[in-house]
């Protein structure tokens, strides 16, 4: 099984050869070998969570905007599995059960496979397949609702259960009139109809689940122990954090049809392939969020800001100020991909990861099959430089 520290290598080595960082072609390359042995459609959704990231959490979680991604890789592909692999922090419940409600449209048997981590609203929707495969190393999480709040000390993602019981607290305490001033500052910082938008959240993730769980893991049985599992899931007092990792043997303690990673070694080497190659795709691009399939239709969230058109950004120089290359970042319309191409002013200079080469004709053709005219930036950067780009 090609490990973290191998799929590096092989990284380098194919950027040795071809001049180009390769983590995309890398990374399909063990999406379709994944599909090539288990003969199921396959979908990655996976975001940079799990390490450093100056991104804004609302770039990583599920959202609404996710519909887009999925429609993209949904389209074309053929039969009623599938198997989704998931790695995330989780979001928006609204925006999962429509995620969830559009797969299901699509797909009568779905798998989800958790490589690492999917928690809350990713629990959910894992929880919404038929069966979850996970890892002795993998995890979900609780589900309870979280409330993202503007307080003297930024802004926090509070439990919604917290609030209710802080709530509750303040009506215990209050009753002496010398302890009012002490909460005035905490409850000030609850908005009109908070504590009935905390409740209704609660009822929500819970009801989804159950819904969800009776309907397509219990084959539209067994209600009451899918009702278990929800209020179980999204307990914040059993839990006590939201931030807590429930593992395998957890999971199936609690009832839900979990099966191990591990049982199937052709499985595990395939599906860690692609968690590594994704992985190291977020640490050398300027990916944070991947939903592709096993075909190479991508839908790909990127950390830079959108461009309206191509930007050359300032030469990189030498003492002496010899320029040796510059950078034009391209803005696709069609599919929102953001990628940079390298311009050298100077023979042998080594391609940089996530870079493509400068292309002949001027034109640049996104994955999404749209062509980009790069003559303008090209010019500009002539000019500014006083040299001809090397093509």
């Amino acid at each position: 099984m090609p490990t973290w520290g191998e799929i590096i290598k092989e990284l380098a080595a194919e950027q040795q050869k071809s001049g180009q960082a390769p983590f995309d072609a890398i990374r399909r390359k063990y999406l379709s070998l994944l599909y090539q042995y288990t003969n199921r459609n396959t979908i990655l959704y996976a975001t940079k969570w799990t390490q450093p990231t100056e991104s804004s959490p609302e770039l990583v979680s599920i959202t609404d905007e996710d519909i887009q991604g999925f429609m993209e890789v949904v389209y074309q592909l053929k039969g009623s599995s599938l198997d989704l692999i998931i790695h995330s922090p989780g979001g928006s419940a609204e925006a999962t059960e429509a995620i969830i409600n559009y797969l299901r449209s699509k797909f009568d048997d779905i798998r989800v496979i958790i490589p690492q981590a999917a928690m809350s609203a990713a629990t959910m929707l894992a929880c919404a397949s038929n069966r979850i495969v996970m890892g002795k190393h993998s995890s979900i999480g609780p589900i309870d609702p979280q409330f993202i709040l503007q307080t003297p000390l930024g802004r926090q993602a509070v439990p919604a259960q917290a609030i209710i019981d802080q709530f509750r607290n303040a009506q215990s305490e209050c009753q002496d009139p010398a302890k009012i001033a002490s909460w005035l500052p905490i409850l000030s910082q609850y908005g009109p109809g908070l504590l009935v938008q905390c409740q209704n959240a609660i009822i929500l993730s819970a009801a989804l689940v159950e819904e969800w769980l009776t309907k397509y893991m219990f084959g539209g049985a067994q209600k009451e122990k899918a009702a278990a599992i929800a209020q179980q899931l999204a307990s914040h007092s059993d839990h006590k954090s939201h931030r807590r990792h429930i593992s395998l043997d957890s999971a199936q303690k609690m009832g839900l049809v979990v099966t191990e990673l591990e049982k199937d070694h052709k499985l595990q080497e395939q599906v860690l392939s692609v968690y590594h190659a994704t992985m190291h795709t977020f640490e050398g691009t300027p990916a944070v969020k991947i939903i592709e399939n096993h075909l190479g239709r991508a839908y790909v969230k990127l950390q830079r800001a959108a461009m309206v058109s191509p930007q050359p950004q300032q030469p990189v120089v030498i003492p002496g100020q010899q320029v040796l290359k510059a950078d034009i970042e391209l803005d696709c319309h069609r599919c929102r991909r953001k990628s940079v191409i390298q311009a050298n002013f100077q023979k042998n200079i080594l391609m940089e990861n996530g870079r493509f080469p400068f292309p002949k004709d001027l034109k640049f053709k996104c994955e999404c099959g749209n062509v980009i005219d790069i003559s303008s930036a090209k010019d500009q950067l002539e000019a500014k430089v006083k040299k001809p780009i090397l093509i």
